[in-house]
C-alpha cells in the first residue's frame, strides 16, 4: 500500500482504504489533465514569491508538460495504491526530480486543487456541450426553413387541434435551445471564477498571489472569499446539472415528438433507417431505438441536479468526504449528453417529411377556428360563429379552407427565424471561450 499524502504513522486497513478511495481513482482520470494544469499556474505563482527557484520552476514545467501530453493521450494512470489524481502527479514529479516535486503542494490543498481542476475540467465540457447545441439548432433551424411551408395539425391534450407547420415545429425546439443555452451561459459564469489559494477554506500564511493564477488560468475573476470558495464545491456542479438538466428536457421532448410522428398511426416524419432496429419476430418493425434511448438518457440527466443537490444539501461550512461522491454521477454525465446531442443532430438532418399529410380528412376539423375567424370578420358575433361551426363539423357538413394566411411575428406565415438565430448568435458570442483558450496555450507554451 503506497503511501499517501496526509500519511504520518498510523496506517489504514486494506477495507478502510477500498471504502474510502472508493472510484475516485476512476473518476480522477477526467480531471488529470486539468491537476496538471492547476498545478502549473500554482508553480509559476510559487516561484514569483520564493518559494521556488527558477531553475526549480523550469525543470517541474518540463515534467509536467510530460505528463499532461500523456493524460491528452489517454495513457496517464492513477498506480495502484495511490489514492488520487493529485497525488499520482507529485509521485511522478518526485519520482523524477526528487525533492524538488515535493515543493508543488505548498501554499494550497487537496480541496482546491480538486476545486480548480473540477472548474477547468467543467469549462471545456461546456464549451463543447455549447458547439453541439449549436450545431442541433443549425440542423433544425435548416429544416424549418426547408419545411416552412409543409402544415401539419397541431395538438392540444393530443387532440388535433389548429393547423401548425414543420417550420414551426422545428423551429419551436431551435428556439428552445436558444434559452438552453443562456441557462448554459450563467453556469459558464459561476464555473469561471478561480478558487486556487483557498487552500482548505480557510486561506494561506504564504502570500500568495491569486490573481496571478486567475490570469494565467484565464478565469475571468476569483472566487474571492476563500470560504466560500470551499462552499463552491457541490454548488458548482449543482448549478452546471440544472443548465444540462435543461438541455437534456428540450431533447427528450423533441425525441418523444419524433418517436410519435414516425409512428405508422401518425406518419408525419420518416427516421433515417441506420437510426432505427428491427423485431427479432415482426419483420416490419422499423423501431426508433435511437431517439428512444436518447429519451431515457436525457431523463436521466433531469434528475443529475436532484442527486448532486441531495449529497450536498444538508452539510455545513467547510469540506466534507460526501462531496466525492458528487463526481460519480457529475463526470461522466457530460459524455451522455454530447452523445444525445450528436445523435439528435445526426437524426434532425437526415430526418424526412410527409409533405401530404392534409389529404386525410381526419383532419379537416383542426381548421375550423380559421372558418369562425372568418366569420367573425364578415361581421358575425364570434360566438355565434363558434356554436355554427361547431354544429356544422357535428352534422358533417363543414368544408375546411386549406388556403390560410397567418402573418403575425411566429406564427406560420412569419417564423421569424432570422430572429431566433441572431438571438442564439447573441448568446454564443457571449461565452467568449478565446480568454479560456488563450491563457491555456501560453501556460502550455511556457518554458
Amino acid at each position: 500500500m503506497a503511501d499517501k499524502l496526509w500519511t504520518k504513522n498510523v496506517s489504514m486497513t486494506e477495507e478502510i482504504e477500498k471504502f474510502t478511495v472508493g472510484r475516485d481513482r476512476e473518476m480522477d482520470l477526467y480531471l488529470a489533465k486539468y491537476d496538471v494544469l492547476g498545478s502549473m499556474a500554482h508553480i509559476t505563482m510559487l516561484q514569483s514569491i520564493d518559494l521556488l527557484t527558477a531553475d526549480e520552476l523550469k525543470v517541474l514545467l518540463k515534467e509536467l508538460k510530460a505528463i499532461y501530453r500523456q493524460a491528452e493521450k489517454g495513457e496517464f494512470v492513477i498506480e495502484e495504491g495511490v489514492e488520487d489524481v493529485h497525488s499520482q502527479v507529485e509521485m511522478l514529479l518526485t519520482r523524477k526530480l526528487g525533492d524538488i516535486g515535493k515543493k508543488i503542494h505548498s501554499g494550497r490543498s487537496r480541496n482546491d486543487q480538486v476545486l480548480v481542476d473540477l472548474k477547468l475540467f467543467i469549462r471545456d465540457q461546456i464549451k463543447e456541450i455549447a458547439g453541439l447545441v449549436k450545431s442541433l439548432f443549425d440542423e433544425l433551424i435548416t429544416q424549418s426553413e426547408r419545411y416552412k411551408h409543409v402544415l401539419m395539425p397541431g395538438y392540444t391534450h393530443l387532440q388535433v387541434a389548429m393547423p401548425s407547420s414543420f417550420g414551426l415545429w422545428f423551429g419551436a425546439y431551435a428556439e428552445g435551445l436558444v434559452d438552453d443555452m443562456q441557462y448554459l451561459q450563467a453556469a459558464w459564469k459561476i464555473t469561471n471564477r478561480n478558487p486556487l489559494g483557498s487552500a482548505a477554506g480557510y486561506g494561506s500564511s504564504f502570500p500568495l498571489n491569486r490573481q496571478m493564477t486567475t490570469n494565467l488560468l484565464g478565469f475571468d475573476s476569483m472566487d474571492y472569499n476563500v470560504v466560500y470558495a470551499q462552499m463552491g464545491r457541490g454548488k458548482t456542479e449543482r448549478n452546471v446539472a440544472f443548465s444540462m438538466a435543461s438541455i437534456a428536457g428540450t431533447l427528450a421532448k423533441l425525441a418523444f415528438d419524433a418517436c410519435m410522428f414516425n409512428s405508422q398511426n401518425f406518419g408525419f416524419v420518416k427516421l433515417p433507417a441506420d437510426c432505427t432496429t428491427g423485431s427479432s419476430i415482426m419483420p416490419h418493425k422499423k423501431n426508433p431505438d435511437v431517439f428512444e434511448l436518447t429519451r431515457a438518457k436525457c431523463n436521466k440527466l433531469q434528475s443529475l441536479p436532484v442527486t448532486v443537490t441531495m449529497i450536498m444539501n444538508n452539510l455545513p461550512v467547510g469540506y466534507f468526504r460526501d462531496l466525492q461522491i458528487i463526481k460519480e454521477v457529475f463526470l461522466p454525465a457530460f459524455d451522455e449528453l454530447k452523445d444525445c446531442l450528436q445523435m439528435a443532430a445526426y437524426i434532425i438532418n437526415k430526418m424526412e417529411v410527409n409533405e401530404h399529410i392534409l389529404d386525410n380528412a381526419i383532419y379537416d376539423p383542426m381548421f375550423s377556428v380559421e372558418e369562425v375567424n372568418r366569420l367573425a370578420r364578415e361581421g358575425m358575433p364570434f360566438r355565434d360563429a363558434y356554436k355554427k361551426v361547431g354544429l356544422d363539423i357535428e352534422a358533417g357538413n363543414f368544408t375546411p379552407n386549406k388556403d390560410i394566411h397567418h402573418t403575425h411575428e411566429g406564427s406560420i406565415g412569419n417564423l421569424c427565424n432570422d430572429r431566433i438565430q441572431a438571438l442564439m448568435d447573441e448568446v454564443v458570442s457571449g461565452f467568449k471561450f478565446e480568454k479560456m483558450e488563450k491563457a491555456v496555450k501560453q501556460l502550455l507554451d511556457k518554458d
